[in-house]
């Protein structure tokens, strides 16, 4: 979890003075200035990256839920138990999690849902990750000053921030920046700022982000599909208190019978990697194309395309659980071919995949039909 002082929190944030830019060539003038509350004045969208720059808030408590309605087809492996019905299970429904903050160095997340109750608490150097599904705990320590291991375990953002930060990286030429009205979220007035992608080619219709008008933090964040009425995903604040919570909330002491682990902040990271706990990213920005196996980007903004080819595996890799688990997700998910040959594609109302027989893969919040075209080429 990013921080919510100044600089540790805004990494992602564009300098402000290329955000006008970018802001200037986006809606009509009209469009940019919020209709505020009568209680609020007006700010207008660069006004309000701004306030996101400087937000600093010394500590607080709360409740997220995130939703996520992805309109994604059912795939029977997916829905008939092991693992692949609980990832199914992370990135659609409801999960909540529980947040406490009072620094950089002090911070616990508390995920609730279907699978138990996964913990992430720092105290200073010490950092611990709290699985009750299987009793484990992870124990590593890190440098004065080092940001907190990321291990959160579900494919959607933790919290709102996480949320704005992947949001806000989307900032370009291709992206339309304006407001619109007020709003209140968990009791409190925030002004919401949209981002849109300019390509329609995009599955992705725009982006809110309600921000505290006050603190000037992210409370919450929608992200709509193309002329959707509701978001598709949802993460935001239920409950929120601004005071600094009690220096008891930070400290972690094992259950009895829990299996502990010790290990570096670099073994966290494969480890959280290797699970596919990767954050997701709500737009990818182009990257130079890289040799070998390496995935590469067709395309730019909010319509790239990540391509990149299925693993090698040798006779006894191919198996294993995993790849057989894999095997299964494929092979249940429907078949399409063309001019670019045949293959199979998973799809929902913000995103494709296609998977082809020779073992290319291509994804991208676009129609399946730009998929097809990218595999053509």
């Amino acid at each position: 979890m990013s921080g919510f002082r100044s600089r540790p929190m805004l990494r992602w944030l564009v300098p402000t003075a290329a955000a006008v830019v970018v802001i200037g060539g986006g809606a009509a003038a009209g469009t940019l200035v919020a209709s505020a509350d009568p209680s609020l004045p007006e700010r207008s969208a660069a006004q309000l990256l701004v306030d996101l720059q400087g937000a600093k808030v010394d500590g607080f408590s709360g409740t997220v839920v995130q939703t996520a309605d992805l309109g994604l087809q059912k795939v029977p492996a997916l829905a008939n138990g092991g693992s692949g019905a609980d990832v199914a299970k992370l990135i659609t429904g409801n999960n909540a999690v529980r947040i406490w903050y009072a620094g950089e160095d002090k911070v616990r997340l508390a995920l609730l849902g279907v699978l138990g109750e996964t913990d992430m608490i720092r105290n200073g150097k010490d950092v611990w990750l709290w699985r009750s599904q299987n009793g484990t705990a992870t124990h590593l320590t890190v440098p004065a000053g080092a940001e907190t291991p990321h291990a959160a375990p579900t494919g959607l953002p933790s919290t709102p921030q996480e949320a704005a930060d992947q949001a806000l990286a989307a900032i370009d030429p291709t992206t339309a920046v304006s407001t619109t009205g007020a709003a209140e979220v968990a009791g409190r007035d925030a002004y919401e700022l949209v981002l849109a992608p300019r390509d329609t080619d995009s599955l992705i219709g725009q982006v809110r982000l309600a921000i505290d008008a006050e603190h000037h933090i992210p409370l919450r964040v929608d992200v709509y599909a193309k002329n959707a009425t509701s978001p598709a995903v949802r993460v935001a604040f239920q409950q929120i208190s601004f005071t600094v919570p009690d220096a008891e909330q930070f400290t972690f002491n094992p259950p009895p019978g829990t299996k502990v682990e010790n290990e570096t902040p670099g073994e966290l990271k494969e480890k959280a990697e290797a699970e596919g706990h990767k954050k997701p990213a709500i737009a990818q920005k182009p990257v130079a194309p890289k040799t070998g196996d390496e995935p590469t980007t067709i395309g730019k903004g909010w319509t790239t395309i990540v391509t990149a080819k299925m693993p090698k595996l040798d006779a006894k890799e191919a198996k294993g659980p995993e790849a057989t688990a894999l095997t299964g997700v494929i092979e249940g998910l429907p078949k399409v071919s063309g001019t670019w040959g045949s293959g199979r594609l998973f799809s929902g109302t913000l995103f494709s995949v296609l998977v082809t027989d020779d073992g290319r893969v291509f994804a991208g919040a676009v129609a399946p039909e730009k998929l097809y075209q990218a595999a053509t080429k």
